[in-house]
């Protein structure tokens, strides 16, 4: 006879703060947890980048060689690289134990606003305001990308990857997804300007934040809209919007200083965070835990479940 299964418990929200970073970076324009959610990345309007213990507050190290502000970065799934986009127009790939440039990749005509790894880290994928998504080979010694998706009519503001798929959000209205299994392109359009994107863990659905103050979770393969959560204000930066660990809860920065999160099901507001007086610049939720970055002007601030005990 099999005993059913234990009931899972039931999805608790980062509600308590447990470390301020002051990152000294000038404004901090993107918070992000490295692969297993052990450390962060900070990107500054200072031109640098810097690796964290979040848990800890530690600083470990410090990364130069962007001629501009950082605005996206991304570590590989081994921890031993990161890549990074900047409002230089470059794509960097650095060695996380040196600390020195491996590569820089040229060839975007405007500001780089998003950067991820594949899985193998083996492609850079990143996204600009020139409209193009670009594809780099971090093997190769080949200046040029190995892809160039140019699909949309104006900036990309986002972009995510799945084992197979390319996620890109643009200020067309429109997001995108590229099966690269397939050759296909998927389009849904939303109307108003796109500022973030991701997938649920399960890989089904889509969440998209836009500049009309609304996220919404489409249906991957169908594009059906299963849900409208709203009550934050987005109207003019480019916000992140993030799920939970369990994909139970979806969330967003907002530009009154809060963060919100809504229950993914039923849409109703579940909690509205208090992190500061101005723009919510970037958020990040931990791959495992329930456990939040949240970026606002020069600091970063980590955020966990009201029983969490330190250690």
């Amino acid at each position: 006879m099999a005993f059913p299964r234990p009931r899972p418990a039931r999805p608790e929200l980062p509600r308590q703060r447990m470390q301020t970073l002051q990152c000294g970076q000038g404004a901090v324009r993107a918070a992000r947890f490295n692969a297993d959610g052990n450390y962060c990345l900070t990107c500054g309007s200072d031109k640098t980048l810097k690796l964290w213990n979040p848990h800890k507050g530690t600083a470990l190290r410090t990364y130069q060689g962007h001629g501009y502000e950082v605005l996206d970065a991304a570590g590989s799934f081994d921890n031993s690289q990161i890549c990074s986009g900047g409002a230089d127009k470059a794509v960097a790939l650095w060695d996380v134990t040196t600390g020195q440039v491996v590569r820089k990749y040229r060839g975007h005509a405007g500001k780089v606003n998003c950067v991820q790894f594949n899985e193998e880290a083996t492609v850079i994928v990143s996204g600009s305001i020139d409209s193009t998504v670009r594809c780099w080979d971090c093997r190769s010694r080949r200046p040029d990308p190995i892809q160039v998706l140019d699909e949309a009519k104006d900036g990309i503001s986002s972009v995510k990857l799945s084992a197979h798929e390319i996620l890109t959000g643009s200020v067309d209205g429109r997001v995108r997804r590229y099966d690269l299994r397939t050759g296909q392109l998927y389009s849904d359009y939303i109307g108003s300007p796109i500022t973030s994107v991701c997938f649920t863990k399960d890989g089904q659905c889509v969440l998209a934040a836009s500049l009309d103050s609304t996220l919404r979770l489409l249906d991957k393969d169908t594009g059906e809209l299963l849900g409208e959560y709203t009550g934050h204000r987005s109207t003019t930066y480019r916000l992140d919007c993030v799920l939970n660990e369990q994909d139970t809860h979806v969330g967003c920065a907002s530009e009154d200083g809060h963060v919100y999160f809504w229950d993914l099901v039923e849409g109703s507001l579940a909690l509205s965070l208090p992190v500061g007086q101005s723009v919510v610049q970037s958020l990040a939720f931990h791959p495992r835990l329930p456990c939040l970055l949240v970026a606002t002007q020069g600091q970063v601030t980590l955020w966990r479940e009201d029983t969490f005990q330190p250690e």
